[in-house]
Order: structure tokens, then C-alpha cells, then sequence
């Protein structure tokens, strides 16, 4: 799965489990549940070619983790967004690893595991564009939910409303 939807996902837990380390396991689980799921991936693509297109799916997923962490609502769900985003993206840290110090972080049997939950396929890209729509929408829908819900009724969201929360 694109990093960019394991970091929209972890997003979502967070916000919904509101305690930073529940959120992080949750985060962690979700990964392992989401490479279960058909997604994009072609034995015929070589590393460069992948670390071609991962270089663009880590800067959206970066963009994609910033703009959750700062559009939080309450802010104070910051810390358990960002647990459950580090935790749904900690386990593909063995990519970067591999490229940039030429080894994985993680001892050989975590790399046994991870590889062997992967059900990649060429026509998984479908499922990783409809997983980022319906993640994003979530996301989205959950974030004007809650804004909506903080709002003191007479005050027009977003008017006079503190930008921190």
C-alpha cells in the first residue's frame, strides 16, 4: 500500500482513538491489515523504478501527515494523530532504510513478515486510488464533524474561532 494511505489512515485513527499509544498500536495494525489488501505492486518494476515512484508517494504522504497533524480538531488530538500515523507508517521505514544506509532497520524476521503480507498486483493501483479517496473523504467528513460539533451554536465555524483548535 502507498504510504501516503497508511499516513492518511493513521490520521484517522488518531483522531478517533484518542490516547497517543493506543493510536500508534492501532496505527501499526492497520498497516499489517491494509498490505493484506490488494494493492499496487509489479515484480517487473525494478528498485529504481520504485524508489521513482515512491520519492513522490513519500512527499505526498509527508504533505498528507502535515496537513492532518495542522487541521486536527481539537488540537489537542495532535499527539494521538501523530502516533497513528507514525505507527501506520513504521513498518515501510524499511524502504528508506534500504536506499538510504543500505539495509532495512528491522531485524530479518520483521522483513520475512512484512514481505509475506503483501498482496501486491499491477491492477492494485485501482485500489490504492480508491482507498486514497475514500481515507481522504473520511478524513475530510470526521474533521468538519468534529469542527462542527466544537463550534458554540450561534458562531459560524472558522469565524472568530481560535486557528489552534
Amino acid at each position: 500500500m502507498f504510504i501516503t494511505n497508511h499516513a492518511l489512515a493513521g490520521a484517522l485513527i488518531g483522531l478517533v482513538v484518542p490516547h497517543p499509544g493506543a493510536a500508534f498500536v492501532a496505527g501499526l495494525a492497520s498497516h499489517v491489515a491494509m498490505d493484506r489488501v490488494l494493492h499496487w505492486g509489479d515484480e517487473r518494476v525494478g528498485w529504481d523504478d520504485f524508489v521513482r515512484v515512491a520519492r513522490v508517494d513519500g512527499t505526498v504522504g509527508l504533505g498528507v501527515s502535515g496537513l492532518a497533524l495542522a487541521a486536527a480538531v481539537p488540537a489537542l488530538a495532535r499527539p494521538s494523530v501523530a502516533a497513528g500515523i507514525a505507527g501506520a507508517c513504521l513498518i515501510d521505514m524499511d524502504k528508506p532504510g534500504r536506499h538510504f544506509l543500505g539495509r532495512s532497520p528491522f531485524p530479518a524476521a520483521v522483513d520475512r513478515f512484512h514481505s509475506r503480507i503483501q498482496n501486491e498486483r499491477p491492477i492494485g493501483l485501482v485500489v490504492e486510488a480508491l482507498a486514497a479517496a475514500g481515507l481522504a473523504t473520511a478524513l475530510v467528513a470526521l474533521r468538519r464533524r468534529r469542527r462542527r460539533a466544537a463550534t458554540p451554536p450561534g458562531r459560524v465555524a472558522g469565524v472568530g474561532a481560535d486557528p489552534a483548535g
